[in-house]
């Protein structure tokens, strides 16, 4: 009886350490010490507001749309393994990396890891890859995506083929014993109580979305709705918190790990949380900077802009989406030229960095900084010879 009542005694204080030491409870803990804080009160949920109703919905939606065509047409998710030549495998995996999201980066890299893809394959996809990054600015301006992931495809394509004239395929191959993939686990008990809740308030959330987006007068509304968008952003925080350990890098920073059994509502939660938690991080450094500091970052990039593609690679070749996400919502916001997103876009390199790194990390390490490569130019051509 003693053993037992020490052994639940054990996995309680187990259970509340792992509680403390969870990194991403910190982002909702500060929200609501903003929200508390009167002075910063009205800004917080603003902010809060904006996110959920200008991202979060979009996001979701656009998720939705993505995951229900993927499921009609499979051919999306094919290998480029059956390519017959180094240029069909380097473009499909370019294509597969320009795929909104980590999913066709990780494939290619997963591939690599087994011998069955080249380095240049690889090359080509992380310089083709913005992560969920790509949902985001898809959500909000889908030109200036579609742009991007062309761009992308192309770029991916004409730096995998310079790399495999310069290495040979199975360059930076790891050993055969250090070929295991991270395992899928089962959604957890945070994503599971957060279901019902976007089922119900996903298609009402995006028609009073869309009515924001076209400027429509909400009248009497207007302050519930922003109470309302603020609780389930801060909703959306607090389960995207509980969902994972939050103890390392890679738990902050990356989406959660693939779920099994595979379920498309809670992969559109997980995916919609990971990228509201960092816009709201993100939007919420750009506000206070502005109220508190009198920071105007806007002014500060459009009057250093030689310095704004720079920084964005600097930014693209930290591993997991998250980073980048901070560069698209900024330039979302206007804060960055377009030179600067498209840097970005091609130096990151994803969530697809993380198996590169455990299982690879030479081809990990060379291929970020062969992405490097092109992303200067990318970035510096735009912004001297075109002037975006």
């Amino acid at each position: 009886m003693l053993s037992q009542s020490y052994s639940v005694t054990t996995r309680g204080k187990s259970a509340l350490s792992s509680f403390i030491a969870n990194k991403r409870l910190l982002l909702p803990l500060l929200i609501c010490l903003a929200i508390l804080f009167e002075p910063l009160r009205e800004l917080t949920i603003g902010t809060l507001a904006d996110a959920f109703f200008q991202v979060s919905v979009f996001v979701a939606g656009t998720l939705a749309i993505y995951y229900f065509l993927v499921d009609r047409l499979p051919q999306l998710e094919l290998s480029y393994l059956k390519a017959k030549s180094p240029a069909l495998e380097i473009s499909m995996a370019a294509v597969l990396g320009a795929l909104p999201g980590c999913g066709g980066a990780i494939i290619v890299v997963t591939q690599f890891t087994k011998g069955q893809a080249s380095f240049a394959s690889v090359v080509a996809v992380l310089t083709a890859t913005m992560g969920d990054a790509a949902f985001l600015l898809l959500a909000k301006k889908p030109i200036e995506g579609l742009t991007i992931i062309t761009l992308g495809i192309g770029v991916g394509i004409i730096s995998g083929l310079v790399v495999n004239l310069l290495h040979k395929p199975g360059f930076c191959q790891p050993d055969a014993q250090n070929k295991n993939m991270i395992e899928c686990k089962a959604p957890s008990s945070a994503i599971r109580f957060s279901e019902p809740v976007w089922r119900w308030v996903l298609v009402p959330c995006l028609v009073i979305a869309l009515l924001i987006a076209f400027n429509t007068d909400l009248g009497i509304l207007t302050q519930p709705i922003e109470l309302a968008g603020a609780a389930l952003a801060l909703f959306a925080l607090t389960i995207w918190a509980l969902s994972s350990k939050g103890q390392s890098y890679r738990e902050v920073t990356a989406e959660d790990d693939e779920q099994d059994p595979p379920s498309k509502l809670a992969k559109v939660i997980h995916d919609t949380h990971f990228v509201t938690a960092w816009v709201v991080a993100s939007f919420m450094l750009y506000e206070l900077s502005v109220a508190l500091f009198g920071l105007d970052l806007a002014a500060w990039f459009s009057q250093y802009a030689v310095f704004a593609p720079l920084i964005a690679i600097a930014i693209g070749m930290l591993p997991g989406c998250g980073p980048q996400i901070v560069v698209t919502s900024l330039y979302i916001q206007g804060v960055l030229p377009f030179s600067a997103l498209a840097a970005n876009a091609v130096a990151n390199d994803g969530d697809a960095l993380f198996p590169a790194m455990a299982l690879a990390p030479g081809a990990a390490v060379m291929a970020t900084l062969y992405s490097a490569i092109p992303a200067l130019f990318v970035g510096y051509g735009l912004y001297y010879f075109a002037h975006l």
